[in-house]
């Protein structure tokens, strides 16, 4: 997913993960397409979170922003909302994306922004916008993910395989 490193954190997320000896940005991550998409996870919270697409590479025949990589982008940035909301024993899995899409756009960088509509015991849904570099809406997207209790004993691979992303 590129420089992973950069990724703002609260200081009470990377204590509680640090204590279980797990690497917050390789389990905050985009896994293995949002690599090949160029997603970058820039700033995360269960209150926020904010990451970047380029469109170059990710388009659709006419040349716009495929609806696809929309829908992949929103969907990470929820899914790490949802994660970190979880906390560290349980694991997000989505179970409803919807995308409206606004705009096209044919360059440049889109940027999403996750923030919370409801944060409950066994479900979280998270309200994306992307934007392009003007700041126009190109997308609203909406995820709802359920919250499942992790094993006591589960470890970074049985997070990324409950994900669906095992070996990211």
């Amino acid at each position: 997913m590129g420089e992973q490193a950069s990724v703002k954190f609260p200081q009470e997320v990377i204590d509680e993960y640090a204590a279980l000896g797990v690497d917050l940005p390789a389990l905050f991550s985009a896994g293995h397409l949002g690599n090949r998409m160029g997603v970058q996870v820039r700033e995360a919270s269960a209150d926020r979170v904010v990451g970047t697409m380029p469109v170059e590479g990710n388009t659709q025949p006419y040349g716009l922003l495929h609806g696809g990589a929309s829908a992949v982008l929103a969907e990470t940035l929820g899914s790490v909302g949802a994660m970190l909301h979880g906390g560290s024993t349980r694991i997000a899995v989505g179970v409803d994306l919807n995308c409206t899409h606004h705009r096209g756009v044919r360059s440049g960088m889109v940027t999403g922004v996750a923030t919370p509509v409801h944060r409950g015991r066994s479900t979280a849904t998270y309200e994306i916008v992307i934007s392009d570099e003007q700041d126009r809406r190109v997308c609203t997207a909406r995820l709802t993910c359920l919250l499942r209790d992790a094993a006591p004993d589960a470890t970074l691979t049985d997070v990324r395989q409950a994900r669906g992303d095992a070996g990211a």
